[in-house]
């Protein structure tokens, strides 16, 4: 089965029903069906051709869901580009993944303006929100968004040779130990595999309205939308969590039955009076990119007893990996649950030998929902990806750190490296860190994350100045607020005259991390 049939599907079964509610728009599932089927036209009609990687920067909205259907109809695989996404960092993915085809807004196309010569395999603009004085001029083979979707009459799927289901489906760009993004490929197995075995535990139908803040380049927010298309459900798509009160507004209209949570937007829904809403719809609760605290757990459960709460465990390169079934969350809450449908999950030891109850390891995840490698980078697929039970079988070493009870319910306990999570975002020190020693007044720089109540680990950056530097912490965030999203933006800094050091010479983490326990 490929990715786009959800959609194809649904508007078969349901075509009048609404599918996305985005703004002020609604749109049912044959309004996205017809201009998904248009825009696959249009690309197809442009140059793209079955395998070729589209790129979709666009903010959650109507364009990216249709964006995202379309380029899967095309044969083409999709990766989303975060909204907020630097300049150097979005050249390095367009480049990386050869993408020959950017759809975004016209707003965003100075970034792109600036570096276009240095974009040798991209052929294709699709402007989405052109200006109003019309497509950049600076950008050659540039298209509107609607032109295109004018321009074809033929609604009905494209002819094209389609993908299989062992073709890529997605890149999903996630931080890399390199500092550059690393590309998890996933194939349209990877993608169905997954999405079907959520829905299974979640026991969605197509009565189900799911609110979905969280970016579409998080994959998370993306499965949100694949996931409905799937089950006939709706999408009530929001920009952001930026404005609570507003997405809870528009959840108690539209009548909500799945909140989809990270636990930086449990901690602001716990500072609100959550009393104020009509949560008579709401079916389930979901979290996962990091651990729900479990006061959140305790004072969540108090306050919307009804709802049926999913505290899960997962990572881009297989999407999901456990959940905790509701009825077991007063008794273990501390737990993400056991492995879900269609999927077998155990804990090893440095050797790879299974370990038993309690005994601390690495968890090593095996099914259909692992991706099949990372882009073009065959020495970290080898790391991750390592010889499973079966001969010739690959399995997923999630890097990190579990333990499990004897009725085989999963304990996260840490990571094996440093990589942060913050604000759901997996960040890589490094990243930061190389920003930060770009700067003419730093001689030595470390990133760690620190444990916070809302964020789950807030990003603490440690510098010494060069000899004679007047540095301030102020003047440092400035500087990283200049060159990294938002979510990679440090909440701490701290200037030391040096930084400790191991014995061989090398900054040493632990250390500093210790110092702050």
């Amino acid at each position: 089965m490929q990715l786009e049939t959800f959609l194809e599907h649904s508007a078969s079964r349901f075509p009048q029903k609404t599918f996305l509610v985005c703004g002020q728009g609604r749109w049912t599932f044959a309004d996205v069906e017809t201009a998904a089927n248009r825009l696959a036209h249009g690309l197809l009609a442009g140059g793209v051709q079955r395998g070729d990687r589209v790129a979709i920067f666009q903010e959650n909205g109507y364009e990216a869901v249709v964006s995202i259907f379309a380029v899967l109809k095309a044969g083409a695989v999709f990766l989303m580009v975060n909204p907020t996404i630097k300049a150097g960092k979005l050249r390095y993915v367009l480049n990386n993944s050869r993408a020959v085809a950017l759809i975004a807004p016209g707003r965003k196309m100075g970034r792109v303006e600036n570096f276009w010569h240095d974009l040798p395999y991209l052929m294709r603009v699709v402007v989405t929100d052109p200006p109003g004085e019309g497509l950049p001029t600076g950008l050659p083979k540039c298209v509107g968004f609607q032109e295109l979707l004018s321009a074809c009459a033929d609604r009905e799927k494209p002819p094209a040779k389609r993908a299989i289901d062992i073709d890529l489906a997605a890149l999903i760009y996630t931080s890399g130990s390199t500092g550059n993004p690393k590309g998890v490929m996933l194939t349209h197995r990877n993608m169905v595999s997954a999405a079907t075995s959520i829905t299974t535990y979640l026991e969605n139908t197509s009565d189900d309205v799911v609110l979905n803040v969280l970016p579409l380049a998080f994959d998370y927010g993306l499965y949100q939308v694949l996931m409905a298309a799937r089950f006939g459900g709706t999408v009530v798509l929001e920009r952001s969590f930026t404005y609570p009160e507003v997405a809870l507004r528009r959840a108690v209209a539209e009548g909500v039955t799945g909140l989809p949570l990270v636990p930086t937007m449990s901690a602001i829904l716990l500072q609100m009076d959550l009393t104020r809403y009509d949560w008579s719809r709401l079916r389930y609760i979901t979290n996962t990119a990091a651990a729900l605290p479990t006061e959140h757990i305790i004072r969540l459960r108090r306050l919307l007893p009804h709802a049926k709460l999913f505290s899960m465990y997962g990572l881009t390169e297989c999407k999901r990996v456990s959940y905790l079934p509701p009825e077991e969350i007063d008794r273990r809450p501390g737990s993400v649950g056991r492995g879900m449908p269609n999927e077998e999950v155990y804990v090893v030891d440095d050797g790879g030998r299974r370990v038993g109850p309690g005994v601390v390891g690495e968890l090593v995840v095996r099914g259909a929902n692992v991706m099949c490698g990372y882009w073009e980078l065959p020495e970290e697929t080898a790391r991750r990806l390592k010889p499973g039970p079966l001969p010739d079988e690959k399995v997923l070493y999630t890097g990190d750190l579990f333990r499990c009870d004897a009725e085989g319910f999963l304990y996260f306990v840490g990571r094996k490296d440093d990589m942060i999570k913050s604000r759901g975002e997996k960040v890589s020190p490094r990243e930061i860190e190389n920003v930060l020693y770009a700067h003419p007044e730093i001689a030595e720089a470390a990133v760690i994350g620190v444990p916070d109540e809302i964020l789950g680990q807030a990003i603490k950056a440690i510098v010494a100045p060069r000899s004679g530097s007047a540095l301030d912490e102020q003047a440092v965030l400035r500087y990283c607020a200049e060159r990294l999203e938002d979510f990679m933006v440090p909440k701490y800094v701290e200037i030391l005259s040096t930084i400790p050091k191991t014995a061989n010479g090398k900054i040493d983490k632990r250390q500093l991390a210790g110092a702050l326990s």
